[in-house]
């Protein structure tokens, strides 16, 4: 097991879990190929394009910016590796509008029928979403930054050994 281990860089459920999915993903081609292959082929070049062309550097950007901005408090409280909290949300948040977006921002055909709902709605429960999103991230967050205070001032409180503690 070892010498797969080195050999492959990881399990052996790793390897079924990507030859599953890759599997998956064939199938799914094939079966998109049959019914429309130019307009998926397009489709996959042109989100291609998007993602590194705009999007890439965008959230990059954002990312850096953010390291940055923040990146120059000294304190001495214990630190907690807080990127993520801001990551998570933002990047649900940019999912959910990158796949509403017609929606969020009144461009598509109405459909009152379907769901019975006016377009003005929409918009308001995106920036809901996202508000809940960051609130959780935030009370995520500062429950580590809890636990990690908690913990540092927990080894200072304990009394050293051999000054007069009892076991």
């Amino acid at each position: 097991m070892t010498r797969f281990v080195r050999w492959y860089g990881s399990g052996p459920l790793h390897l079924l879990v990507l030859i599953a999915s890759f599997a998956l993903t064939g199938y799914a081609m094939v079966r998109l190929f049959a019914v429309r292959p130019l307009e998926v082929a397009i489709w996959f070049v042109g989100a291609a394009v998007l993602h590194d062309l705009i999007l890439l550097p965008l959230y990059s950007l954002a990312d850096l910016s953010a390291l940055s901005v923040l990146r120059h408090r000294a304190t001495d409280a214990p630190m907690v590796p807080w990127i993520n909290y801001l990551r998570v949300p933002a990047f649900l948040s940019g999912l959910l509008l990158l796949v509403w977006f017609p929606l969020v921002f009144p461009l598509a055909v109405p459909h009152p029928g379907d769901t019975g709902l006016s377009d003005s709605v929409y918009l308001g429960r995106w920036l809901a979403i996202t508000g809940v999103l960051f609130g959780a991230s935030a009370v995520a967050f500062a429950l580590s930054l809890r636990r990690v205070r908690r913990a540092g001032r927990g080894d200072e409180s304990q009394p050293a050994a051999g000054r007069g503690a009892t076991p």
